[in-house]
């Protein structure tokens, strides 16, 4: 039997659609490697091209985010229709399980490496149930490593993802990290992520952790930068500012080749830092953090939320000019959004501040409630605008025009967002 996983792609004219280096579903891959040897995998990203529905795939599995989920039901529509059976899983389905129903077949709630298995029998033996939910978390080290082979003629240029960690021991209220991953934080074995790790190296020097905080754990992180060394290894993930402060673990991840680090920021305002559970950031810090981590070669791919309660209209040029000061290598600007299981959702739910659901502009790019501080639309410039200003040739050169090892991704990085910025503006 055949198996097709299948990742949604984005809208036309969205940031996330229109930016070249796209990475496949790590999670697909997962998904593939604990699938019985005697069902045949392929992979297909509806991102890079349409997708066919001629397949003779027997399952259908989809994953989405939520600004996906409109184009995953499309597809599983499309197929169902064709008489295949679709099953789901992912962020989306796993908060909204009834709604994906209306679409799928089945729905795989929370992590799925316990539960697939499961599923799969269920389907050979024509027993297949509408929700398979894993009983419990999984234990990391039970995580094989990921069957990239089936990224072959995806279309991917870069495929080296790899996760090492699950679970945020943070809360913050925008984040739907912790109600799928939970809070516990858990580690694979760093033999077993090193094992791996030499086995990417061959492909490509550069590798993406897509960790949610790669250094939550210090003693654990010090011992996966150790053995690193040597290994000649160019490499980014996620960490909270205040990483900055352990100058013993800040040099093991430079020594270990970290060139840049996805930061979240979030506001420069102490007390929607505090509103917003960010327990670890203080704002009057920030420009010697990002000193910091410059002075140990790793660049920073800054987050900003926009739209907080505390924001007025000022919000947009103070933050512009906060990045260029701290000379941030890249930098992104989510517009607040209340995704499916989140604290935020809850609350303007019961403010009755949501006023679109419309899942493909839960993208981060567009205003789906009614912030405090300032109107609709005013948000809607402000982020594009900022976005445009941070992303002009001027901005670009004040940040990163001196020479330091973190702009032979930074540098590309740049003219990545750029370039998909003009093109969604030429769309719009």
């Amino acid at each position: 039997m055949k198996i097709l996983f299948l990742s949604p792609g984005w809208p036309k004219g969205r940031l996330w659609g229109e930016l070249g280096f796209k990475f496949p579903t790590l999670s697909l891959a997962t998904l593939a490697a604990v699938t019985p040897p005697a069902w045949d995998v392929a992979f297909h990203d509806d991102a890079i091209r349409p997708i066919s529905f001629d397949t003779d795939a027997d399952l259908i599995a989809l994953t989405a985010m939520t600004a996906q989920a409109t184009r995953a039901y499309q597809l599983a529509d499309g197929f169902r229709q064709r008489g295949k059976t679709v099953v789901m899983g992912g962020f989306h389905a796993s908060n909204l399980p009834d709604e994906a129903l209306q679409h799928v077949d089945s729905v795989v709630v929370g992590e799925g490496e316990l539960a697939w298995p499961h599923l799969l029998a269920d389907f050979q033996a024509g027993a297949l149930q509408r929700i398979y939910r894993a009983d419990g978390l999984i234990d990391t080290s039970l995580i094989p490593p990921a069957r990239r082979d089936i990224y072959k003629g995806s279309g991917h240029f870069f495929t080296n993802t790899i996760q090492t960690t699950r679970g945020c021991p943070f809360d913050c209220e925008f984040c739907s990290v912790t109600a799928f991953y939970g809070r516990k934080y858990r580690k694979r074995p760093v033999p077993q992520v090193l094992a791996e790790l030499e086995e990417l190296r061959k492909v490509n020097s550069f590798v993406f952790f897509v960790d949610d905080n790669i250094v939550a754990d210090r003693r654990y992180s010090l011992e996966l930068f150790a053995g690193m060394q040597g290994m000649g290894l160019k490499w980014l993930s996620h960490a909270p500012i205040d990483f900055a402060e352990d100058q013993e673990l800040l040099q093991a991840a430079g020594r270990s080749g970290c060139v840049g680090m996805f930061v979240g920021f979030e506001s420069l305002n102490q007390e929607s830092l505090v509103a917003m559970g960010k327990v670890t950031n203080r704002a009057a810090s920030y420009l010697e953090y990002a000193a910091l981590f410059r002075d140990h070669g790793i660049g920073i791919l800054g987050s900003f939320v926009m739209g907080c309660d505390g924001d007025t209209p000022a919000v947009f040029e103070q933050t512009l000019r906060f990045c260029e000061d701290a000379r941030l290598e890249a930098a992104i600007f989510p517009i607040l959004t209340p995704y499916p299981g989140t604290a935020v959702r809850r609350r303007l739910e019961a403010e009755g501040r949501i006023f679109n659901n419309n899942w493909q502009d839960y993208d981060m790019e567009h205003v789906v409630f009614q912030p405090k501080g300032m109107s609709v639309q005013q948000l809607q410039d402000g982020y594009d605008r900022i976005c445009r200003d941070f992303y002009s040739l001027g901005s670009i050169w004040r940040r990163i025009f001196k020479l330091h090892r973190s702009v032979q991704v930074f540098g590309p990085m740049n003219i990545g967002f750029r370039s998909a910025i003009r093109r969604k503006q030429a769309d719009a």
